[in-house]
Protein backbone atom coordinates (compact mmCIF):
# COMPACT_ATOMS: atom_id res chain seq x y z
CA UNK A 1 0.00 0.00 0.00
CA UNK A 2 2.06 2.49 0.83
CA UNK A 3 4.87 1.53 -2.32
CA UNK A 4 2.04 2.26 -4.90
CA UNK A 5 0.93 5.56 -2.72
CA UNK A 6 4.52 6.47 -3.18
CA UNK A 7 3.97 5.75 -7.01
CA UNK A 8 1.54 7.15 -7.90
CA UNK A 9 2.40 11.16 -6.26
CA UNK A 10 2.55 13.94 -8.70
CA UNK A 11 6.22 14.90 -10.64
CA UNK A 12 7.78 17.44 -8.43
CA UNK A 13 9.59 18.83 -5.44
CA UNK A 14 6.44 18.00 -2.99
CA UNK A 15 6.49 14.62 -4.32
CA UNK A 16 9.78 14.14 -2.80
CA UNK A 17 9.07 15.86 0.20
CA UNK A 18 6.25 12.74 0.91
CA UNK A 19 8.29 10.30 -0.22
CA UNK A 20 11.37 10.29 2.17
CA UNK A 21 8.66 9.47 5.13
CA UNK A 22 7.02 6.91 3.24
CA UNK A 23 10.55 5.43 1.93
CA UNK A 24 11.41 5.25 5.55
CA UNK A 25 8.38 3.55 6.33
CA UNK A 26 8.76 1.01 3.64
CA UNK A 27 12.34 0.49 4.81
CA UNK A 28 10.93 -0.51 8.35
CA UNK A 29 9.23 -3.40 7.12
CA UNK A 30 11.02 -7.13 6.46
CA UNK A 31 9.28 -9.28 3.87
CA UNK A 32 10.09 -9.61 0.04
CA UNK A 33 7.73 -6.93 -1.13
CA UNK A 34 9.47 -3.82 1.29
CA UNK A 35 13.07 -4.87 -0.65
CA UNK A 36 11.04 -5.38 -3.99
CA UNK A 37 9.87 -2.06 -3.36
CA UNK A 38 13.08 -0.49 -2.29
CA UNK A 39 14.73 -1.74 -5.41
CA UNK A 40 12.32 -0.55 -7.89
CA UNK A 41 12.66 2.90 -6.08
CA UNK A 42 16.94 3.11 -7.37
CA UNK A 43 15.28 2.97 -10.86
CA UNK A 44 17.03 5.42 -12.65
CA UNK A 45 13.11 6.42 -13.62
CA UNK A 46 12.28 7.52 -10.38
CA UNK A 47 12.98 11.07 -8.92
CA UNK A 48 16.78 11.52 -8.01
CA UNK A 49 15.36 12.06 -3.92
CA UNK A 50 14.04 8.88 -3.67
CA UNK A 51 16.87 7.40 -5.31
CA UNK A 52 18.88 8.10 -2.65
CA UNK A 53 16.89 7.33 -0.01
CA UNK A 54 15.50 3.96 -1.38
CA UNK A 55 19.73 3.14 -1.78
CA UNK A 56 20.63 4.65 2.19
CA UNK A 57 17.99 1.92 3.45
CA UNK A 58 19.30 -0.88 0.95
CA UNK A 59 22.23 -0.67 2.10
CA UNK A 60 21.68 0.22 6.08
CA UNK A 61 18.83 -2.69 6.31
CA UNK A 62 18.49 -5.67 3.92
CA UNK A 63 21.84 -7.45 4.25
CA UNK A 64 23.63 -8.71 1.35
CA UNK A 65 20.52 -8.07 -1.55
CA UNK A 66 20.65 -4.31 0.10
CA UNK A 67 24.68 -4.47 -0.77
CA UNK A 68 24.67 -6.23 -4.13
CA UNK A 69 21.85 -3.74 -5.27
CA UNK A 70 23.58 -0.82 -3.93
CA UNK A 71 27.24 -1.51 -5.81
CA UNK A 72 25.46 -2.10 -9.07
CA UNK A 73 24.43 1.28 -8.57
CA UNK A 74 27.58 2.44 -8.00
CA UNK A 75 29.35 0.37 -10.87
CA UNK A 76 26.52 1.18 -13.65
CA UNK A 77 24.21 4.05 -12.68
CA UNK A 78 24.84 6.73 -15.48
CA UNK A 79 24.37 9.43 -12.94
CA UNK A 80 27.41 10.71 -11.20
CA UNK A 81 25.22 12.08 -7.74
CA UNK A 82 23.33 8.94 -7.61
CA UNK A 83 27.08 7.26 -7.61
CA UNK A 84 28.22 9.71 -5.15
CA UNK A 85 25.39 8.94 -2.86
CA UNK A 86 25.34 4.91 -3.54
CA UNK A 87 29.31 5.30 -2.03
CA UNK A 88 27.92 7.33 0.95
CA UNK A 89 25.26 4.53 1.28
CA UNK A 90 28.05 1.73 1.23
CA UNK A 91 29.56 3.20 4.04
CA UNK A 92 26.15 2.04 6.27
CA UNK A 93 26.98 -1.42 4.88
CA UNK A 94 27.94 -3.97 7.27
CA UNK A 95 28.69 -6.55 4.22
CA UNK A 96 32.35 -7.36 3.83
CA UNK A 97 33.11 -6.13 0.70
CA UNK A 98 31.76 -3.02 1.38
CA UNK A 99 35.01 -1.59 1.65
CA UNK A 100 36.40 -2.65 -0.84
CA UNK A 101 33.87 -2.26 -3.52
CA UNK A 102 34.65 1.96 -2.45
CA UNK A 103 37.76 1.37 -2.95
CA UNK A 104 37.39 -0.08 -6.56
CA UNK A 105 35.54 3.45 -7.19
CA UNK A 106 38.25 5.56 -5.71
CA UNK A 107 40.66 3.50 -8.50
CA UNK A 108 38.37 3.47 -10.91
CA UNK A 109 35.10 5.79 -11.54
CA UNK A 110 35.06 7.44 -14.91
CA UNK A 111 33.58 10.68 -12.68
CA UNK A 112 36.38 12.28 -11.57
CA UNK A 113 33.83 13.60 -8.60
CA UNK A 114 32.72 9.83 -7.44
CA UNK A 115 36.59 9.03 -7.23
CA UNK A 116 37.17 12.10 -4.40
CA UNK A 117 33.65 11.23 -3.31
CA UNK A 118 34.97 7.91 -2.28
CA UNK A 119 38.23 8.87 -1.06
CA UNK A 120 36.17 10.97 1.30
CA UNK A 121 34.58 8.13 2.64
CA UNK A 122 37.49 6.02 2.79
CA UNK A 123 39.48 8.35 4.86
CA UNK A 124 36.63 7.81 7.73
CA UNK A 125 37.66 4.16 8.29
CA UNK A 126 40.60 3.49 9.83
CA UNK A 127 42.11 0.61 7.76
CA UNK A 128 45.38 -0.06 5.70
CA UNK A 129 43.67 -1.20 2.72
CA UNK A 130 41.54 2.66 3.10
CA UNK A 131 44.72 4.38 3.49
CA UNK A 132 47.04 2.38 0.48
CA UNK A 133 43.68 3.41 -1.77
CA UNK A 134 44.27 7.42 -0.78
CA UNK A 135 48.08 7.12 -1.04
CA UNK A 136 47.75 5.34 -4.44
CA UNK A 137 45.53 8.38 -5.56
CA UNK A 138 47.66 10.86 -4.69
CA UNK A 139 50.25 9.53 -6.71
CA UNK A 140 48.74 7.89 -9.54
CA UNK A 141 45.50 9.34 -10.03
CA UNK A 142 45.41 11.58 -13.34
CA UNK A 143 42.54 14.51 -12.10
CA UNK A 144 44.59 17.04 -9.49
CA UNK A 145 41.38 17.91 -8.42
CA UNK A 146 41.10 14.11 -7.00
CA UNK A 147 44.80 14.46 -6.29
CA UNK A 148 43.93 17.43 -3.99
CA UNK A 149 41.06 15.49 -2.38
CA UNK A 150 43.37 12.17 -1.15
CA UNK A 151 45.90 14.81 0.30
CA UNK A 152 42.38 16.58 2.49
CA UNK A 153 42.08 12.68 2.94
CA UNK A 154 44.82 12.15 4.48
CA UNK A 155 44.27 14.68 6.77
CA UNK A 156 41.35 13.15 8.05
CA UNK A 157 43.17 9.71 8.61
CA UNK A 158 44.36 9.24 12.44
CA UNK A 159 47.33 11.77 13.00
CA UNK A 160 49.66 8.98 13.71
CA UNK A 161 48.84 8.03 10.42
CA UNK A 162 48.27 10.99 8.24
CA UNK A 163 50.27 13.65 9.77
CA UNK A 164 53.62 11.38 8.75
CA UNK A 165 52.50 11.14 5.55
CA UNK A 166 51.63 14.66 4.73
CA UNK A 167 55.09 15.70 6.14
CA UNK A 168 56.25 13.56 3.25
CA UNK A 169 54.39 14.57 0.63
CA UNK A 170 55.03 18.55 1.82
CA UNK A 171 58.71 17.73 1.43
CA UNK A 172 59.35 14.92 -1.56
CA UNK A 173 56.14 15.01 -3.91
CA UNK A 174 57.30 16.18 -7.22
CA UNK A 175 53.79 17.75 -8.20
CA UNK A 176 53.48 21.56 -6.90
CA UNK A 177 49.64 21.43 -5.89
CA UNK A 178 49.93 18.01 -3.77
CA UNK A 179 53.23 20.21 -1.89
CA UNK A 180 50.75 22.95 -1.70
CA UNK A 181 47.88 21.14 -0.30
CA UNK A 182 50.14 18.96 2.15
CA UNK A 183 51.06 22.11 3.55
CA UNK A 184 47.69 24.07 3.81
CA UNK A 185 46.45 20.75 6.12
CA UNK A 186 49.16 20.26 8.09
CA UNK A 187 49.21 24.38 9.29
CA UNK A 188 45.14 23.04 9.74
CA UNK A 189 45.97 20.51 12.20
CA UNK A 190 48.37 22.82 14.58
CA UNK A 191 49.83 19.14 15.04
CA UNK A 192 53.76 19.66 16.82
CA UNK A 193 55.55 17.49 14.01
CA UNK A 194 53.92 20.37 11.99
CA UNK A 195 55.05 23.09 13.48
CA UNK A 196 58.63 21.43 13.64
CA UNK A 197 58.41 20.82 9.91
CA UNK A 198 57.71 24.24 8.98
CA UNK A 199 60.23 25.31 11.52
CA UNK A 200 62.98 23.31 9.28
CA UNK A 201 61.46 24.98 6.08
CA UNK A 202 61.88 28.25 7.41
CA UNK A 203 65.46 27.82 8.73
CA UNK A 204 66.49 26.98 5.61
Amino acid sequence: MISAWVAQQPGNSARNKRADPAVHAIAMHAGPEALAALMKFTDPSQPETMRKQALFWLANSRGRQGYEAVSKVVREDPSDKVREHAIFALTQSKEPEAIPTIIHVAKEDKAARVRSQALFWLSQRASKPASDAINEAVERDPDTEVKKKAVFALSQLPKDEGIPRLIQLARNNSNPTVRKQAMFWLGQSRDPRAIEFFEQVLVK
